[in-house]
C-alpha cells in the first residue's frame, strides 16, 4: 500500500496548474521533436538544458521527460507517411507503415501506432512503479558476457529477417559496422579509419546516416525511378481502425511489450534491439494472407508490435536512470546531466532523498500517455493530409529538413556532403534490394558489442569460454544458433516433403 500512497502523492504534486502545463508542452514539443526528421529528442533535451537554471526541479523533469517520450510518439508519423524516421527508433516503423500508407491505410497505421503506444507506455509505466527496484537488481546481474551475446542476438534476427536473403542482410550489417570502426577506439584511444579527415575522430554520426539512409535516399529514390507518383496509391480510406485491424493489433501490442520493457531496464543498445525483435517475432507468427503483407501492401502488426516495444522500452528506461543512476540511452544520459545540475544524484537513494520528485515523475509518466494519446488520435487526419502534398514539394522539403538537421548538430560542410554520400549508398542499396536498417543497427551496436566483448574476454582471462561459463550467455548464444538453423532445417524438410 505505501507504494500506491506514494503514487497518489506523486499526482497531487504533478497534477498542479504549473506542472501540468509543462507536461503539456513538453508532450507537443516532444511530438514535434519525432515529426522532424534529423531531430531526436536527446538533441533537443540538449538544447534545453539550460531550463534547469530557471525552473524548480520537479518541473524540468516532468518537462524533460515528456519531451523524451513524446518524440517517440511524434517519431512514427514520418515514418509512416513519408518513409522518413524521425528518430532510428522508428525506422521499423517505417517498412510496414509506409507501404500501408501507400495501400491508402494511413489511418489505421497511425491510430495502432498512437494506441499501441499509449498501452505499452501505461503497462511499462506500471512495471515502473511496482517493480523499478526489483528488475533493477536483476539487470545488474548481467554482465558483458550477457550484453554481448544479447548484441549477437540483435546482429542475428536483423540479418536474417530483414531483406530478400540473409547475404544481402549480413552485407548490410557489416557495412555498419565498419562505419562504427571509425573514429578513435575507447579503451585505446587509436584513431581508426579515419583517412587523415579530422571530422571523422570523432566517428561518423549516426544521425547522418539514418537521415541519410531514409530521408536523403527516399527523397533521390522518389525523384529518379518513381516519376509521377499514382495518387490512387496514397489515397486515404479510413482514419480509424476496423474490428479485424484491433484483433490484429491487441496481441501485438501485448508482444511488443513484453519484449520492449525488459530491454529498458538494461544498457544493450537502446530502442533498435526490442523493435527489430518485435518485427522479427510478428513476421513469424504471421500466417496466411497476412503473412503475405509484410513486405508488400504493409501488415499491421508490422507497425503495432514495434511501436509498442518502442514506447515500452523508453518508459522501462527509467528503472535503471532513477534507481541505479545508469543511463541506457543518450537522451536518459542528458536526463541524468539534468539532475545533476540541480544537485541531485539518481540511484538507491533517491527514492528517499527525494521522493517527491520521483514519484511525481513517475506520475507524469501516466498522465503524458494520456496527453499524447489525446494530442495524437484527433490529428491523425491532419497528419494524413501530408500525403496530399505535391511530391516535388513534399520531397524538396524532406531534402531541406534533412539538409538543415544534419548542417545544425556541428555546423560542418563535411557532414553535408557524407549525408549526401550515404544517401547515394542508401540509394544503391534500395535499387539492388540491399535492406538498409541493418547498417544502423551495425552502426549503433558495434562498438558497444566491441567494449563489451573486449570486457567480456578480460573477465575470462583472455578466453572466450567465458560465454559458454556464464548460464545466460549460454542460453542467448543457444537461441543466436535456433534462429539460423530452424528456419533453413525447416525449409529443407518441407522441400523433401514435396
Amino acid at each position: 500500500m505505501e507504494v500506491w500512497d506514494l503514487l497518489l502523492q506523486g499526482f497531487a504534486t504533478a497534477g498542479t496548474p504549473v506542472n501540468l502545463l509543462w507536461a503539456f508542452v513538453g508532450c507537443a514539443l516532444g511530438t514535434a521533436v519525432g515529426v522532424l526528421p534529423g531531430i531526436g529528442p536527446a538533441t533537443a533535451v540538449a538544447m534545453l538544458l539550460p531550463i534547469t537554471t530557471q525552473v524548480e526541479a520537479t518541473a524540468s523533469m516532468i518537462f524533460f521527460a515528456g519531451i523524451y517520450y513524446g518524440a517517440m510518439y511524434g517519431g512514427s508519423t514520418t515514418s509512416i507517411l513519408l518513409n522518413t524516421p524521425g528518430e532510428t527508433a522508428t525506422m521499423v516503423t517505417a517498412m510496414e507503415g509506409n507501404r500501408m500508407a501507400k495501400s491508402g491505410r494511413a489511418g489505421a497505421a497511425l491510430a495502432t501506432a498512437a494506441i499501441g503506444s499509449f498501452v505499452a507506455g501505461s503497462i511499462a509505466t506500471v512495471l515502473v512503479t511496482l517493480f523499478a527496484p526489483v528488475v533493477a537488481e536483476f539487470a545488474v546481474t548481467l554482465g558483458p558476457p550477457e550484453y554481448f551475446m544479447l548484441m549477437v542476438l540483435a546482429f542475428t534476427t536483423v540479418s536474417a529477417v530483414l531483406g530478400q536473403s540473409t547475404v544481402r542482410g549480413l552485407t548490410a550489417l557489416f557495412a555498419g559496422l565498419a562505419l562504427g570502426l571509425v573514429g578513435m577506439d575507447q579503451i585505446t584511444g587509436q584513431v581508426r579509419y579515419t583517412a587523415g579527415v579530422p571530422e571523422l575522430l570523432d566517428g561518423v554520426e549516426i544521425v547522418l546516416v539514418a537521415v541519410g539512409l531514409f530521408a536523403v535516399a527516399e527523397a533521390m529514390h522518389a525523384v529518379l525511378f518513381e516519376g509521377r507518383a499514382v495518387e490512387s496509391e496514397n489515397r486515404l480510406s479510413r482514419v480509424t481502425m476496423s474490428l479485424s485491424d484491433w484483433k490484429r493489433s491487441l496481441p501485438a501490442w501485448l508482444r511488443g511489450t513484453a519484449i520492449g520493457a525488459p530491454f529498458g531496464c538494461i544498457p544493450a543498445g537502446g530502442t533498435e534491439i526490442p523493435t527489430f525483435l518485435s518485427y522479427a517475432a510478428e513476421k513469424k507468427l504471421a500466417k496466411g494472407e497476412h503473412k503475405a503483407e509484410f513486405g508488400t501492401r504493409g501488415a499491421i502488426e508490422g507497425v503495432a508490435g514495434p511501436e509498442a516495444a518502442n514506447n515500452a522500452t523508453v518508459t522501462a528506461a527509467m528503472i535503471p536512470l532513477l534507481t541505479l543512476g545508469i543511463p541506457t540511452s543518450n537522451t536518459t544520459a542528458i536526463l541524468l546531466g539534468a539532475f545533476q545540475n540541480y544537485g541531485i544524484q539518481p540511484g538507491p537513494q533517491l527514492f528517499s532523498s527525494s521522493a517527491s520528485l520521483v514519484w511525481a515523475l513517475i506520475a507524469s509518466l501516466y498522465i503524458g500517455n494520456v496527453m499524447l494519446l489525446v494530442l495524437n488520435l484527433p490529428l491523425v487526419g491532419l497528419w494524413v493530409k501530408l500525403l496530399k502534398v505535391p511530391k516535388p514539394q513534399l520531397y524538396a522539403g524532406i531534402m531541406i529538413f534533412a539538409t538543415v538537421g544534419a548542417y545544425g548538430m556541428r555546423q560542418s560542410a563535411f557532414d553535408l556532403f557524407l549525408l549526401y554520400g550515404i544517401g547515394v549508398l542508401g540509394l544503391v542499396m534500395r535499387r539492388f534490394n540491399f535492406p538498409t536498417a541493418p547498417v544502423l543497427v551495425g552502426m549503433i551496436l558495434g562498438p558497444l558489442a566491441e567494449a563489451q566483448m573486449r570486457n567480456a574476454i578480460s573477465i575470462g582471462e583472455c578466453s572466450a569460454l567465458i560465454f559458454f561459463q556464464r548460464p545466460m550467455s549460454l542460453a542467448i548464444m543457444g537461441l543466436v544458433v535456433l534462429i539460423l538453423t530452424v528456419p533453413r532445417v525447416l525449409k529443407w524438410h518441407s522441400e523433401r516433403l514435396r
